[in-house]
């Protein structure tokens, strides 16, 4: 290998300081072609990197003297050249392109009139993350040795300016993603009720928890009037940004609708033929269940594909679960409801929850289940609303343990303590 003159390595030196002072990546690539083309005064100059995901040459700087920006660079550059750089992981420099024997195939060498051409890689850690060429039309011999092992070692430093330049993008688009997820997650919850005063005879308490930054479930309480409430809790099929868009969509749309609709299948009816009418849903769909309840006792229930609510029976301690029904909404033109009619007396407990409660799983992938539900149920339901559902939780994270969260879980517990006139 040649030993460097001094003016080489005084260049070398300005251009690490420089590269190691800068973790804009689009400043780097400027900078790099900014200085190969003014170190080897050549006509043209390119730069290519291996895009990390295609696994291709793609060309993010092209440049002419005095720095200017070439039009459609691909048309001018040796793509021979360029191949047997990256196979090889070796510098290319030919002195006259035009009777080089190892261009005799390069056919695009000859037509472009191609004379000096250097060629070197990128290198970081022995892997070829892109190259930088040089070529001039008029002039051969242009490139000297010198030359090529001052590209080479350039090539070198920028690899690694080019490696962190990147690495800091990725982390500063992380951490923006991480950030606006975040925003989202808090716009998502501000549409969830964090309170609600039901109506005399009630206790309400919730729950909300997503696997991911932001959920595809839902729940929401609303008054009527001072005798009568509604309550939904729904999932979407998906998860993830889709599902939360498509959550929030759902959530409005139901609650104009229940306000505007007295009968809870018409609510529900409703919702689906408008979610219908929006294209956009992107093939989701949304399970949920829908319940009416007043002061006396009286509920008018109506499930949607959605898991079916647990109902405790506090005079003889039994425990069913209301019926299935219906279809998810955002599938089908019609879908079959059935209106469930119950009267509630003082001690009864409601459970509405998503299937990430039932379908919970632990370290051993076995599902925490309808059983252990149910007997957690019977063990708290004499107590408040909110002490049932801490209950629930509890019984959850401890057959969970460690286990990762897969599923978004939500629950919402009704409990009737009758009014004054029922002597509760």
């Amino acid at each position: 290998m040649m030993k460097p003159d001094l003016q080489t390595l005084e260049t070398l030196y300005e251009i690490t300081r420089y590269l190691n002072s800068s973790l804009d990546l689009a400043e780097v690539l400027d900078y790099v072609m900014d200085q190969v083309i003014k170190v080897t005064g050549a006509e043209r100059g390119f730069m290519m990197l291996i895009d990390s995901v295609t696994d291709e040459l793609i060309f993010q700087v092209a440049r002419g003297m005095n720095q200017q920006d070439l039009d459609d660079p691909a048309f001018h550059v040796s793509h021979t050249i360029v191949r047997e750089v990256v196979k090889t992981k070796e510098p290319v420099l030919t002195f006259d392109a035009q009777t080089d024997s190892r261009l005799d195939d390069a056919m695009s060498v000859i037509t472009k009139g191609l004379r000096s051409i250097l060629c070197v890689p990128i290198m970081v850690r022995d892997k070829v993350i892109g190259l930088v060429y040089v070529d001039n039309r008029l002039r051969k011999g242009m490139f000297s040795q010198s030359h090529r092992y001052l590209l080479s070692a350039f090539a070198s430093e920028a690899g690694f300016a080019i490696e962190n330049a990147r690495l800091y993008r990725v982390a500063v688009d992380q951490g923006r993603m991480q950030r606006e997820l975040e925003m989202a997650r808090n716009i998502q919850q501000g549409l969830l009720p964090s309170m609600f005063d039901p109506i005399a005879g009630y206790e309400i308490a919730f729950d909300w928890r997503s696997a991911r930054e932001v959920a595809g479930d839902f729940y929401d309480c609303f008054r009527f009037t001072d005798d009568r409430m509604g309550v939904v809790i729904g999932d979407v099929s998906d998860k993830g940004a889709a599902a939360a868009i498509f959550m929030a969509v759902v959530r409005s749309l139901f609650r104009g609708n229940a306000f505007s609709k007295p009968l809870p299948i018409d609510t529900v009816q409703l919702t689906n033929k408008l979610l219908l009418e929006d294209a956009s849903a992107g093939g989701m769909f949304v399970t949920l269940y829908y319940a009416v309840l007043e002061k006396d006792g009286q509920f008018l229930g109506v499930n949607a594909g959605h898991n079916r609510p647990l109902l405790y029976r506090a005079s003889d301690g039994s425990i069913e679960f209301l019926p299935r029904g219906g279809n998810p909404l955002g599938w089908f033109d019609h879908i079959p409801l059935k209106l469930s009619e119950l009267q509630l007396r003082v001690g009864d407990t409601l459970i509405f929850y998503t299937d990430g409660l039932t379908e919970a799983e632990n370290n051993q992938q076995a599902a925490y289940g309808d059983e252990r539900l149910m007997t957690v149920v019977r063990e708290s339901a004499g107590q408040h609303a909110n002490q049932v559902k801490q209950a629930i939780l509890h019984s959850v994270n401890e057959f969970c343990g460690d286990a990762p969260m897969f599923d978004d879980l939500t629950i919402v517990v009704v409990r009737y303590i009758g009014v004054a006139s029922d002597g509760g």
